[in-house]
């Protein structure tokens, strides 16, 4: 529904991400025989419903920043690979838990957990995960990842409440959201990037520039949902276009679009939103209006200007393989259209 907008080229975008995959295949597949190991349990609800979203086809994007992390600072032993199967349960736990706190349907293109087996397994089952991500955070026995992760995992859930607190509220800014989707999005990003230096004790500077290469490439990565939302192809996104306006979100582009537009269409945006009139003939008109108003472009610019950042982060490590594959992720992740 609604117009899409062609956001880069597809292969392109996959082609940026081939570099990336190529340098961390033997890894991932030892972490991804870690997930499947961690999954287990004698409550046969909890591999059943975990399996779900754990093979339904994710691009496992942050464990894989941990991986070409290590290699980009020559981090050996399995730690890095304990710690990124660690990453990917944190972040699929705090997907079951989203999904009941947006009421979401639908999840990468199938029912959502919370759908098939309702609200409270899927909080049980996300909670179970974390606790096997902290177990697999202690058993590496780093003082520093732990450290790293379980702040990762604190400003994460309060970015959560920042954005509960923020839903159906027009008045939220430009700079309220950003901090928002930094600690919601871009905490698990950093902390993914951080700790393999932390882990083998390298200098300072090389964890800070692994930090804000994720931050700023989780912030890149949010506001490039953001934007697909209004302008993306739902078979593309693995969930209907205008999800984010039926839930009654408020994101960049609307915060835009709000901005700059007249008092007639505040008072849409205010009925749409915030009163939740949220039918087909609103989304498309709120499609119209984000059009009109060109916010969709002004969400992308930020994006690239986030994605320009993360590159800059590494500019203190000299050309390497892992460098110029994690160089690679950024243009896939802004230029991404999927």
């Amino acid at each position: 529904m609604g117009a899409v907008v062609q956001i880069g080229d597809a292969r392109d975008a996959n082609a940026g991400l081939k570099g990336m995959l190529d340098l961390v295949a033997e890894d991932m597949g030892a972490v991804n025989r870690i997930i499947l190991d961690k999954a287990i349990s004698d409550v046969d609800l909890i591999p059943t419903l975990a399996h779900h979203l754990i093979d339904s086809g994710g691009k496992r994007l942050r464990p894989m920043l941990t991986i070409a992390a290590a290699k980009l600072i020559g981090a050996k032993g399995d730690g890095p690979v304990r710690m990124a199967a660690a990453v990917e349960f944190m972040h699929t736990a705090t997907l079951l838990h989203d999904d009941v706190v947006d009421e979401s349907d639908v999840r990468r293109g199938k029912k959502s957990a919370r759908i098939v087996w309702g609200n409270q397994a899927s909080v049980l089952v996300g909670d179970f995960l974390l606790g096997q991500a902290f177990r697999m955070m202690v058993d590496v026995g780093s003082l520093p990842g732990l450290k790293i992760l379980s702040h990762a995992a604190a400003v994460i859930a309060e970015g959560e409440v920042m954005q509960l607190a923020a839903a159906k509220n027009m008045a939220t800014t430009e700079d309220e959201y950003l901090a928002i989707i930094n600690a919601k999005t871009a905490a698990l990003f950093s902390a993914a990037a951080e700790v393999s230096p932390a882990l083998i004790g390298r200098p300072v500077e090389e964890q800070a520039a692994l930090k804000s290469y994720g931050r700023n490439l989780g912030i890149a990565f949010q506001l490039v949902d953001d934007a697909l939302d209004y302008g993306g192809d739902s078979e593309r996104l693995g969930k209907s276009v205008g999800d984010d306006f039926r839930e009654g979100k408020i994101t960049l582009p609307v915060i835009l679009a709000f901005r700059r537009g007249t008092e007639a269409e505040r008072e849409f945006w205010q009925k749409a939103l915030v009163e939740g009139d949220s039918g087909d003939e609103n989304l498309n008109r709120a499609i119209g209006l984000i059009k009109r108003h060109r916010t969709i472009e002004a969400t992308l610019e930020r994006a690239r200007t986030y994605g320009a950042m993360a590159q800059d982060a590494l500019a203190i490590f000299p050309d390497s393989v892992p460098r110029r594959a994690l160089l690679d992720v950024v243009d896939f992740c802004v230029s991404r259209a999927h």
